[in-house]
């Protein structure tokens, strides 16, 4: 197979991804630290309101274009000596931090404004032509109070010591622009830039009265995987967070794996417990609903441990991929779902409420893009009512609804069951050429004779004829 590229595919836009880099800083240098981004946000602030004034006239341009021309309208050189806004130099002359600005950090700050009115711009045009999220919303605000922090460029703005393990800053001390040296770096995030062939871009400096970071992007090298007759397909539910099976092409089912964190998810169930009870407690006292606030730092450990169970089965998922040399995984496409079953404020309830299969999937589509591999969304019709083996509809236990008995009178897992059918509707798609995975019966009926769901039975079939 030729590699070489036509001209109606377009080339793959590069995949940038952010490590957050802590550091380990005095109580002096986070004080200097603070003082920097706080002059930043004010050197930011009339150079929006001056992009925004000139935004018809450098809208054109390109981006580096765009710089330098705002660059030449407000500083004062010897090539340019009157800059279109001379009102700027009073400004610059005034404030201390102003008259020694470092070039490139000034460069930063026109960037940011450029960004941050071409933002604004094109909401504003989005509203205009109707594109709203709602048909009376109100149109976006535009302001020059932007909390950003700054970006520093290699070699003038920071400096990395050996092996990355320490940093040096150019800050505003109060009095002059000087360099904070030797601070020590306490982590690098996933630590991307180890990777061979990942580059690191100019982070920004997040400093306030919490957190003291540098937050790294790292632009990721493309890797493509090899293609494979498997896939990963993924059932998402609720009494296994993640089932994960490994289907070949011709129906062969290599590998299963359930991911279940299940001390994480008794954990997360034990602080809504906590909540539930002190809501009931505190409603039987005063007779009122509960007022904004109520229990905030038991719903905040409890999104924390939701956020974590999500990581943690989306690490899962990656390494089981990972070990079997997939490019493919494959999930149900549950956007926009909502669970109508369980009464209102059941236990089954509260289960699909805490239910994070969405964010799951975002984790694992951005990890596993980054790895090189591809993730694929099928319809999910009839997945799980369906046997894999095609003997028709299953019927859920119901002591234990994880399990489903076929009409053939076998027990099977009803988790692993959809698991198979979500792969082999996968490759049944490629098989017939259906590029948007759209399909769900196997024949193309229209009118009301009872058509049959694509199952893993199906795609043995196919390779029997």
């Amino acid at each position: 197979m030729s590699k070489r590229r036509t001209k109606k595919q377009p080339l793959p836009k590069e995949v940038i991804r952010t490590d957050v880099w802590s550091l380990s800083v005095t109580a002096d240098q986070k004080r200097q630290m603070i003082l920097t981004v706080e002059s930043y946000r004010m050197f930011l602030k009339p150079l929006v309101l001056i992009v925004n004034a000139q935004w018809v006239n450098i809208s054109d341009l390109t981006s580096t274009e765009r710089v330098n021309a705002v660059e030449k309208m407000i500083h004062k050189t010897a090539d340019n000596p009157n800059p279109k806004h001379k009102y700027f130099q009073s400004i610059v002359k005034k404030i201390p931090s102003f008259r020694k600005f470092p070039s490139y950090l000034r460069r930063a700050a026109i960037a940011d404004a450029i960004g941050i009115v071409s933002s604004f711009n094109t909401r504003y045009y989005q509203w205009q032509s109707g594109i709203r999220k709602h048909r009376d919303c109100k149109p976006p605000s535009f302001t020059s109070f932007c909390n950003t922090y700054p970006a520093l460029y290699k070699g003038q703005l920071v400096r990395y010591g050996l092996n990355y393990s320490s940093v040096d800053i150019k800050v505003w001390n109060g009095k002059d622009w000087v360099w904070l040296e030797s601070i020590k770096i306490k982590g690098h995030g996933l630590s991307r830039h180890l990777i061979d062939g990942n580059k690191l871009k100019s982070p920004a400096l997040v400093v306030n009265k919490r957190t003291c970071q540098l937050s790294m992007p790292v632009e990721i090298k493309k890797v493509e995987f090899k293609n494979s007759d498997f896939v990963c397909s993924i059932d998402m539910g609720i009494n296994n967070a993640a089932t994960a099976s490994i289907i070949g092409k011709d129906g062969t089912v290599k590998a299963r794996k359930f991911i279940h964190p299940a001390e994480d998810i008794d954990r997360r169930n034990k602080r809504r417990m906590m909540i539930a009870q002190k809501s009931k407690q505190t409603s039987n006292i005063t007779g009122q609903k509960q007022s904004k606030g109520f229990c905030k730092g038991l719903y905040r450990k409890s999104s924390n441990i939701n956020l974590e169970i999500s990581r943690k089965v989306m690490r899962g998922i990656i390494e089981f991929a990972k070990v079997h040399n997939v490019k493919v995984i494959v999930f149900e496409n549950l956007v926009g779902w909502k669970a109508k079953a369980g009464k209102k404020r059941s236990l089954q309830k509260q289960k699909f409420h805490l239910w994070c299969h969405r964010k799951i999937v975002e984790l694992t589509q951005e990890r596993w893009s980054e790895l090189g591999g591809t993730v694929v969304f099928v319809n999910p019709k009839y997945t799980s009512a369906y046997a894999f083996d095609g003997s028709g509809k299953v019927k859920r236990s119901k002591i234990n609804y994880s399990l489903c008995r076929f009409t053939n009178g076998k027990h099977y897992n009803a988790d692993l069951n959809a698991s198979y059918n979500i792969g082999a509707r996968y490759w049944y798609c490629v098989i017939m050429g259906d590029t948007n995975y759209s399909r769900v019966f196997v024949d193309q009926s229209s009118n009301d004779t009872l058509r049959t769901p694509v199952t893993l039975g199906t795609l043995r079939s196919l390779r029997i004829v």
